[in-house]
């Protein structure tokens, strides 16, 4: 198949997909190779419909400009692939007023650094414009208006076909089995059942939960969860969860964060970040759905959004990969200049896709890019990760 320019494995995923239309639009001969036998699936991060984009970010101001870039970016590959991919519904980060750290104050304080537009509601105000919400009389609530939906499988599908109209490859059914960096620089790939392999000159590592497998020394990092969503009927007026009506939810109380979603062709869909915490393998995920996780997203809509709260006629889980601080790991590989890893993850990753790809792109092709992406990168002042790369300065091993 000859030799590539860039290798992206992960091709079939949220940043694996970006990153290769990135890197084919930017010229580069580039190869995907996706473990999954086709793409988009649901054997990873990205299915379920449904995500939400917001710039008023509760996690961490930093991450503000790296927002505004990925709604640009969504925006043009919309234009570019002729599909509906984001929904602006506004957004609405809601908490009680003695929650500490809450993502009320969280995304205050970002739109309050930034200048973002955003509304400060009582819950009245709040139940007047959106009745869909019934928030309790001790919760503080904030509304930035740019907040909304984006349609994961349509976004990956589109970054996917981007690629390959720029000239990219893609295969499919081949799960990476090792890789390496030969001594004259470049790098070599074995994937697929033949363990066929392929070389480049750069190396982009975006398999989602899979990642820990192809880079050991993350495995004290990354924490592979469980993860369910579930949709309800909606037992009332079904206006006043529709789009126009019903921005999109984040909020959180004395049990944990939930976010929640207009409804869709399912119904009304909320979910729990981490939901029962529940560790597991990317390839041994328990995908029935208990009652116990019924009932851990019932009570949210009991208690916030009592008109959807019938039926569960849908549920699905997913992975969610973790690392201790909750902020993303993207940099080049500490022995490795010609391999990038990326785990956009916690739980919070899909909104950036189009701009982390735009990232990869950059630090493949050039070893950095002009965005600010250093709180994101490997440091011994972040949580877990002084041990980690201390692992990174230990003597390598045969074969990764």
């Amino acid at each position: 198949m000859g030799h590539y320019d860039v290798i992206v494995v992960g091709a079939g995923g949220t940043m694996g997909s970006s990153a290769m239309y990135h890197l084919a639009k930017s010229g580069s001969k580039v190869l995907g190779l996706e473990a999954q036998p086709q793409a988009p699936h649901t054997a990873g991060s990205h299915h379920g419909l449904t995500r939400i984009i917001r710039l008023a970010y509760a996690e961490h101001p930093c991450y503000v400009p790296l927002l505004k870039r990925a709604f640009e970016l969504w925006r043009q590959l919309e234009v570019e692939s002729g599909q509906d991919l984001l929904k602006e519904t506004g957004c609405i980060n809601m908490s009680p007023k003695s929650l500490p750290d809450s993502c009320f104050k969280g995304a205050q304080a970002s739109a309050q650094l930034h200048g973002l537009a955003h509304e400060v509601l009582t819950p009245a105000e709040l139940q007047g414009r959106c009745p869909g919400y019934a928030p309790p009389e001790d919760f503080q609530i904030i509304l930035e208006p740019v907040g909304g939906v984006l349609c994961p499988e349509r976004c990956i599908a589109a970054h996917l076909a981007g690629a390959a109209a720029a000239g990219a490859e893609v295969l499919y059914g081949a799960a990476v089995t090792r890789w390496g960096v030969e001594p004259g620089g470049q790098v070599s790939v074995q994937a697929g059942p033949d363990a066929q392999t392929h070389t480049a000159d750069r190396l982009i590592l975006a398999p989602g939960a899979w990642l820990p497998r192809l880079v050991p020394e993350l495995k004290s990092l990354l924490t592979v969860e469980r993860q369910v969503v579930g949709w309800f009927d909606i037992e009332g007026d079904a206006s006043h969860f529709s789009p126009e009506r019903f921005p999109v939810a984040v909020l959180d109380d004395e049990t944990g964060m939930f976010y929640a979603f207009p409804a869709d062709a399912h119904g009304f869909k909320i979910g729990k970040m981490h939901h029962r915490r529940q560790v597991t393998e990317p390839d041994a995920l328990d995908r029935a759905i208990a009652p116990e996780d019924e009932a851990t997203l019932r009570s949210a809509v009991q208690r916030y959004f009592p008109g959807a709260a019938g039926r569960l006629n849908h549920a699905a889980a997913c992975l969610f990969t973790n690392t201790p601080d909750e902020d993303f790991v993207i940099d080049v590989h500490p022995r490795h200049p010609q391999v990038i890893i990326c785990s956009a993850c916690s739980g919070h990753g899909f909104k950036f896709g189009s701009v982390i790809g735009e990232v990869l792109k950059d630090l493949a092709l050039t070893g950095g890019t002009p965005l600010d992406i250093d709180f994101l990168r490997l440091s011994s002042l972040r949580k877990g990760q002084a041990a980690v790369l201390e692992e990174f300065g230990k003597q390598e091993p045969a074969s990764a």
